[in-house]
């Protein structure tokens, strides 16, 4: 997706976002980023981005990748806004009748009359061909 004449790419990304770039068998993370390095174009090298917290607004977070020629002049740049989803299963894991997202019994189960946690039953049948 580089555009022609491009030989390295610099990424910059907004605080909500976690970056890796796989470059010869090598990860480089995070504060690489921060002095403006740049990696070759080469043939496997890998941009691998995530978000891990729910996004506050649609569109809240970005990815730019800056393409360049041979001699560092830069020639365009891609971007990506990004939203990040949070899903949680909630439920009423110590079954005191109210649904919390952050119990602390919810990460576990334990059986008897004293017991927490949540049951899951999931329906996996076809209920149409």
């Amino acid at each position: 997706a580089a555009p022609a004449g491009a030989v390295s790419f610099g990424v910059k990304h907004t605080e909500g976002v976690s970056v890796e770039v796989v470059c010869q068998g090598r990860v480089e993370v995070g504060s690489a980023f921060d002095s403006g390095t740049r990696w070759p174009l080469d043939e496997g090298t890998v941009l691998r981005f995530s978000m891990s917290r729910a996004s506050t607004e649609v569109n809240d977070n970005k990815v730019t990748v800056s393409f360049y020629a041979e001699g560092g002049q830069p020639i365009n740049q891609a971007g990506v806004f990004l939203t990040g989803i949070g899903i949680s299963l909630d439920v009423d894991a110590d079954q005191d009748g109210v649904v919390e997202k952050n119990n602390p019994n919810k990460a576990s189960w334990t059986w008897g009359p004293e017991g927490h946690g949540a049951i899951l039953l999931v329906s996996c049948d076809k209920e149409t061909p």
